[in-house]
């Protein structure tokens, strides 16, 4: 059985995209969570990711890191998950390693925080840029291929990558137009995403790094989060 390496819920939309893709498509694995640390991240996830960051899979000893290339090697040993049809994984492989690769206003602004909601201050002109593509990208796929996930009718890889983004349009109120409008929600109402977030309101530790972006990005309206 695979073993995957996550950190935080609350935090680590890495973590959360491997975790997602397993889980929608029935493929067993024990979790083993290592949360965030103050400092001395490098040299505590050292102990089990060569790169020293989440996630890792492990499978029978063997390490693979980073979520693209555990996405790939689960792709090599389980169908589903990229599209069958060609020109449809093509498309999906495109928009998610533009996942991987982009959205850096967006990563940065917005960081992943499940438990609270924020009220954004001025919205930079990079993530207007990012939003504003983020709508596109996900009006043409959800057009292209019929919905009601972004390659079609089945939940893929390319889902996994856009599931952190749910997060973060119900944390920071973002709000998309056409076919992309009912996206996130649609992404929030799956029943990993929901066991994820009930997971990440129970977390009761506080990583300082990740509270002071929340902050930086604007005034935190509400936070839902379990207390100690």
């Amino acid at each position: 059985m695979y073993t995957l390496h996550i950190a935080n819920k609350n935090y680590s939309s890495w973590s959360l995209r491997p975790w997602v893709l397993l889980r929608m498509l029935g493929i067993p694995f024990e979790e083993r969570q290592t949360p965030f640390p103050s400092s001395g991240g490098f040299e505590l996830y050292r102990q089990f990711s060569p790169s020293g960051r989440v996630p890792c899979l492990v499978d029978d000893g063997w390490p693979v890191w980073d979520s693209l290339a555990i996405v790939e090697y689960l792709a090599e040993r389980h169908p589903d998950v990229w599209p069958a049809d060609a020109r449809a994984r093509a498309w999906a492989r495109s928009a998610a390693a533009e996942m991987h690769s982009s959205y850096v206003a967006l990563r940065d602004v917005c960081t992943m925080n499940c438990g609270v909601r924020v009220r954004l201050g001025e919205r930079s002109a990079a993530l207007k840029h990012d939003l504003f593509r983020l709508n596109d990208l996900w009006n043409d796929g959800l057009k292209r291929f019929g919905g009601p996930f972004l390659a079609g009718d089945r939940f893929t890889a390319v889902d996994a990558f856009y599931a952190p983004v749910a997060f973060r349009a119900q944390t920071y109120g973002l709000e998309f137009d056409g076919p992309a409008a009912a996206y996130p929600s649609r992404l929030l109402d799956l029943v990993p995403m929901r066991e994820w977030y009930e997971a990440a309101l129970a977390e009761t530790w506080r990583e300082p790094g990740h509270e002071a972006e929340v902050v930086r990005a604007g005034a935190i309206v509400a936070d839902l989060r379990a207390t100690v």
